[in-house]
């Protein structure tokens, strides 16, 4: 297959939060068959609600930093499904991914089952690793972490990131029934790194912390914030027991990266890597579509905030950061909390925006609408496309203002290539 026909292959497998099995043998059964390339190298494994993907990539910039060649798998992806699977910084090849996905492919219809479209992505990450000799891959898991086909790469050095509400179709309805789905990562002889959590999901943590055996390293918050910049990237002052590491500016921005970089840096000192390369690592990490500030008359913020404690998250850093008019473009996914979402953000802005995602699983206008009569407190409009929202964002908002783009990774990849021309 070429490149073209390599993703209309896998996206005729299913949307890959609709296409989730029962367990992970499929996952083992695929990866046997590829001569287990998850052996080749020693992994980590990053699951949680909000959080897990910049820890992932503060965590890799520290490895690119201290000289590290790895690998890191994640999802979704913004633009092209390249991005998911980078090696050294750089995502894949066109041509690599086309290759790994054939072999992938024809192993994967000799099978019983035929494996879901995120097993079969997370088997083409593991072989264009083990093809271009890694020495470490990190895992940003996919959903959950039970049956996340992650976990079957049987990485050694685990970390979960803050545990909230969301995918509840699929994890349930309660915050103890999503932290067992994500606690189950920890398994017997694994070192943990657990962020700080909520106390209901902290006791479901620890109990499977207490029955594998595994003694957590908690987060516990030691750290002093000691100044900002303007545009909300923070300078702290983090103390882990192991070291101190002074006036530390984070790349990414929002108070909420602070317990992201703290998790990130027990993971570094438990790979033992340099504190030097630590600092380098945690200052010049960057994550496309979070918090991320593109300079403009008027400026763009792009962030996912696809769930209420993201939703949360963004909120507390447009109060604090953002310029005013703000002008928010506004589109999710119809499974999602809207109505809280809807609550957390919509009275904040000037004006809002609404529009549907070029997504089968999108909310739409109508579904919006009825949110936005609830909570806006500024001028409401509507567009059935992301291009023309964009377009209208911008005729309503004066040069000094700012539009963010929120409430779905999906509508953060449709508009960022608009943007960043």
């Amino acid at each position: 297959m070429n490149f073209e026909a390599a993703v209309k292959y896998l996206l005729s497998l299913g949307h890959e939060t609709l296409a989730i099995k029962l367990g992970l043998r499929n996952t083992e059964l695929l990866l046997n068959a590829l001569d287990n390339p998850e052996r080749a190298f020693p992994s980590v494994q990053i699951a949680g609600t909000n959080g897990k993907g910049s820890t992932a990539a503060m965590l890799e910039s520290i490895c690119r930093a201290a000289g590290t060649k790895c690998g890191l798998y994640t999802s979704p992806h913004l633009v092209s499904i390249t991005e998911r699977i980078r090696v050294s910084g750089v995502e894949i090849t066109r041509e690599d991914f086309a290759a790994c996905a054939t072999m992938v492919r024809d192993v994967s219809e000799q099978l019983e089952a035929l494996p879901t479209f995120f097993e079969q992505l997370t088997a083409i990450a593991l072989l264009a690793f083990r093809n271009a000799g890694i020495e470490l891959a990190i895992l940003e898991t996919g959903l959950g972490g039970r049956l996340d086909s992650t976990t079957a790469a049987n990485a050694s050095l685990v970390a979960i990131t803050q545990i909230a509400m969301d995918h509840e179709e699929y994890l349930g309805h309660t915050l103890e029934s999503i932290a067992a789905e994500k606690a189950a990562i920890i398994r017997r002889g694994v070192n943990a790194v657990i962020a700080t959590q909520e106390p209901e999901a902290l006791k479901v943590v620890l109990k499977r912390c207490e029955e594998t055996g595994v003694t957590p390293i908690l987060e516990n918050g030691a750290h002093i914030v000691t100044g900002n910049t303007e545009d909300g990237r923070f300078r702290v002052t983090f103390d882990t027991g192991v070291d101190h590491y002074e006036n530390v500016l984070l790349g990414l921005r929002g108070r909420h990266q602070i317990d992201n970089a703290a998790v990130s840096i027990r993971l570094a000192e438990l790979l033992r890597l340099p504190r030097s390369t630590i600092v380098t690592g945690i200052e010049t990490a960057n994550h496309a579509g979070r918090l991320e500030l593109i300079p403009h008359k008027p400026a763009f913020l792009i962030d996912g905030a696809h769930n209420p404690a993201g939703s949360e998250s963004l909120r507390d850093y447009l109060d604090e950061f953002a310029p005013r008019p703000l002008t928010l473009v506004f589109g999710a996914m119809r499974d999602k909390q809207l109505d809280r979402i809807g609550e957390i953000l919509f009275p904040s802005v000037d004006v809002l925006v609404l529009t549907a995602v070029n997504n089968p699983r999108s909310a739409t206008i109508e579904m919006l609408q009825l949110v936005a009569d609830r909570f806006a407190r500024g001028t409401v409009l509507t567009s059935e496309s992301s291009a023309e929202a964009l377009r209208i964002a911008q005729a309503n908002t004066p040069p000094e203002g700012l539009i963010c783009i929120a409430g779905s990774l999906y509508l953060a990849g449709e508009l960022r290539p608009l943007i960043i021309k």
